[in-house]
This record gives structure tokens, sequence and C-alpha cells, in this order.
């Protein structure tokens, strides 16, 4: 049994994944309460779905980028189940759930996440037969900074504002916003991603896994 546990920004969500199934899936908005909310959430999650600590095999975590306090709070739960158990740790950057989650297409796709004081964290993918693949680091960019910089067709996916969507859909032709559903991080997303890396024999270093923290410097000129 995996479970997956995903606090990258405001937006929470756990999964349970028997390596066949998606068992359990939940997803909330957190009012910065991730610390007081995150373990009676999977204590009823397992209570829900008659899972126990003694069933997990494996840990899945969210990397970010995203929020620095919230990311820290669900590394630290992460890393003390997975060294309390003894069980391996798997950590995916959350810009890959969101890409996953994504229909093909020809278009290049901007996965985005909010990372505060009103900047994105913005991943760059291309699609091939093996899927959606990141064609570069993640950096710092406002909505508009984004936009601005897009002179052909692009899709855009992930966690933007009511009022970031409206902007973009309003104000710049190339910009195709993905549906809100398929904006939602899925932590059965989270939980497939790292179950396929726990089948290869491929998980991390606990004590040196840390979260993607965007600075400043990440961001793009304009």
């Amino acid at each position: 049994m995996l479970l997956a546990i995903d606090t990258s920004t405001a937006q929470v969500g756990l999964a349970l994944h028997d390596g066949e199934r998606v068992l359990a899936e939940e997803t909330w908005t957190s009012r910065q309460n991730h610390t007081i909310e995150l373990a009676p959430a999977l204590e009823e999650m397992f209570r829900r779905s008659g899972v126990g600590l003694a069933d997990l095999k494996v840990i899945g975590v969210a990397l970010g980028p995203g929020s620095f306090t919230s990311l820290r709070v669900g590394l630290a739960l992460s890393k003390g189940l997975a060294l309390a158990r003894h069980l391996p740790l798997i950590g995916i950057p959350t810009l890959d759930i969101i890409a996953t989650a994504q229909p093909a297409s020809k278009l290049p796709l901007a996965a985005v996440v909010q990372a505060g004081r009103g900047r994105l964290g913005i991943g760059w993918y291309k699609n091939s037969k093996k899927g959606w693949t990141a064609t570069e680091p993640p950096r710092l960019g406002s909505a508009e900074e984004l936009a601005k910089g897009i002179d052909h067709p692009t899709l855009i996916a992930g966690e933007l504002s009511s009022g970031e969507r409206q902007r973009l859909t309003r104000k710049y032709v190339n910009v195709s916003l993905a549906s809100a559903a398929y904006c939602v991080r899925r932590p059965g997303i989270l939980a497939e991603l790292a179950w396929n890396r726990y089948q290869v024999g491929n998980p991390d270093a606990i004590a040196s896994l840390a979260p993607i923290y965007l600075h400043l410097d990440d961001a793009p000129a304009v």
C-alpha cells in the first residue's frame, strides 16, 4: 500500500494506492491550517478504507514548488512516517502531478502552482509517446509575465485564482486554459507516479530529500 501526501499549497491532498487501484483520494483547501488538519484527515482516510500503518509499504510526497511552510508540513510527516516504519520514501515534483493529469496534446504545456506573493511556480512540458516531460527547470513568474511571453497557442494548467483565469482568457488569444477539473492536483496521480518509481526500485534518500523552493533569481526577465 502506498500513501501519497501533497501539501504543496493551500490545496492539500491524500491518497491510498494498492498497486492496482486508488483506494481512497481526498483534496481540500486549507486556510493555513495544514499542521492541525493533515494528521486527522489521514487517520479518517485510514478508518474509512480499513487500512492501517502496518499496511503501508511506501510513501510518496509532493516536493514542490509551492508554499515554503506548507511544503515543510507534508515532507515532515512523510519523513517521520518513513523513518518510524522503515519505509521507502519517494518525492515527486508538484508540477509533474499537474502535467501528468493533462490529456495528450500537440500544444506546449505550462504547469503552474501558487508560490506566494502573487507569483506562480511555472514548469514547461511537451507531450510525446512517453507522456508529458519537462523541458526546463521550473521558474517563478506572475500570470501576466507568463502570458506575455507566449507567442503561439499554449495550454496552461494548474492552480490559478479566479481573477488570473479571467484575465488570461480575456487578454491573451494564445492562451488555452485547462478546465477547472484538470487544474486540480490529484493525489491519486501523485500516488501512481510514486508507485511507478517504487516498482523500479528508485526511492529517495530520506535524510537528504528536500522541498523544491523557487527564488526571485528563478523569475524570468521581462
